[in-house]
């Protein structure tokens, strides 16, 4: 059979991939500030204002909602790629690896949903999760890279 080319779709995953880290980057300085301000009282570069911090806060909601939507898009994107171009999947690790992240975003995301409810496991699980999230973009990158080699003239 004779498929069209699949480069678009690369492209859209390749822009995606590079928004989630940036999503993520942007997330780790809101997220230290938000975490400065509780334990200090204070903004990592000074006093807070109240509506400074709400600002803070909602930006940190919207580009986590934002990462989680990239994360998931780049999960359809590899399943419509890979079936569309090999007709199967498990071609390489880059799977795994993705798959891990795509549960420790989704993981994340829920645990950030409960951290205003009180519940004392929320807020550490949330830190701990996304420190390990970091370990997980570096390997679904690398793997990521490896995948792309392959579609390459």
């Amino acid at each position: 059979m004779h498929l069209p080319s699949f480069l678009w779709l690369w492209k859209i995953a390749a822009w995606s991939m590079g928004l989630s880290i940036l999503a993520y980057t942007c997330l780790g300085m809101t997220g230290f500030w938000l975490w400065q301000v509780r334990n200090t009282g204070r903004s990592p570069i000074g006093v807070v204002l109240p509506r400074v911090n709400s600002i803070v806060k909602t930006f940190h909601y919207t580009i986590g909602i934002t990462m989680v939507s990239l994360v998931l898009l780049l999960l359809a994107i590899g399943i419509v790629g890979t079936l569309g171009h090999f007709g199967s999947l498990g071609h390489s690790s880059h799977l795994v690896a993705g798959l891990i992240v795509v549960a420790l975003v989704l993981v994340s995301a829920f645990s950030a949903t409960q951290i205003s409810l009180g519940k004392i496991w929320a807020r550490p699980l949330h830190i701990s999760l996304n420190v390990v999230l970091f370990i997980g973009f570096a390997w679904v990158s690398f793997t990521g890279w490896t995948v792309v080699q392959k579609y390459l003239p």
